[in-house]
């Protein structure tokens, strides 16, 4: 389901962040002009398919322990990107199958394949919004929104990979803060955030490569991360490199050598609203 008609086409003339995401993980929902931007970025910082995995991974780990752990029944996924199994209401329904869910995205191949989404339990209930995270009010205006989402009761806020396309010109901190503000106490806010920290210089170089295809990126150091966190109660192991936020010690088995620091370079948290 979408709020709006999935009317706008899709732009394969230049590359697109989902569908250079997309192509990271190893799926097959990009064009031409999405690998090669990939590869240029894979070329300066090869570490980017681990990147993606391990943020991946974490979203996985967040919503397992707010479900399991903190109650919660309902999510608000923003910047949703192309759906990869499992999606998050695939990893929230198998802990809590009552579990309720909302997508929410700009990009129209999102839309295009918003079905895959919409595959809930008969318990829980799954939707998705077409909507610009730059535009909070819209978001939280869209009727469908409050259809499955009871805002009197507390909903996990998702954000990966997502604010650091919102540069600082367009206020990244007043909006997550303006949504944030329309959920009540006991809310959670999950984000993951890629940075420059362990590596300034090849980041210059991935950042050039977005810029240089049209898409405004703004990578940000760990104290600017934890400005998003401002207000909220940060669960262990408070902000930290995305592997190390909760790690799950059976893939960790399965892992033939941990990644470093700097091949995963996302800043990881998960915070509840008191």
């Amino acid at each position: 389901m979408s709020s709006t008609p999935a009317s706008r086409d899709i732009d394969t003339s230049r590359p697109h962040s989902a569908r250079m995401y997309d192509y990271y993980l190893g799926g097959k929902d990009h064009f031409e002009v999405d690998k090669q931007a990939a590869e240029n970025v894979a070329a300066v910082y090869p570490g980017i398919f681990v990147c993606a995995r391990e943020n991946r991974s974490f979203m996985h780990r967040a919503t397992r322990v707010l479900a399991r752990e903190h109650g919660i029944r309902q999510w608000l996924d923003i910047g949703t990107g192309i759906p990869t199994e499992p999606n998050l209401h695939q990893v929230a329904q198998s802990v809590v199958p009552d579990a309720q869910v909302v997508y929410a995205d700009n990009d129209p191949l999102v839309l295009k394949y918003a079905e895959r989404l919409m595959r809930s339990t008969a318990q829980g209930r799954t939707t998705y919004i077409e909507a610009d995270a730059k535009n909070p009010d819209s978001l939280l205006d869209a009727p469908v929104l409050t259809e499955v989402l009871n805002l009197d009761e507390p909903v996990a806020l998702s954000l990966n990979a997502l604010m650091h396309f919102i540069t600082d010109p367009q206020d990244p901190y007043g909006i997550v803060s303006r949504l944030l503000d329309a959920l009540p106490s006991g809310s959670a806010l999950a984000l993951s955030h890629c940075t420059p920290d362990f590596d300034p210089s090849t980041w210059q170089k991935v950042t050039d490569i977005y810029v240089n295809a049209g898409t405004p990126v703004q990578f940000r150091a760990r104290a600017d991360v934890a400005r998003f966190f401002d207000g909220l109660e940060l669960l262990d192991p408070g902000i930290t490199v995305g592997h190390r936020w909760r790690p799950d010690p059976a893939s960790d088995a399965d892992a033939t050598e941990p990644p470093t620091d700097a091949q995963v370079s996302l800043w990881t948290g998960v915070g509840i609203k008191p």
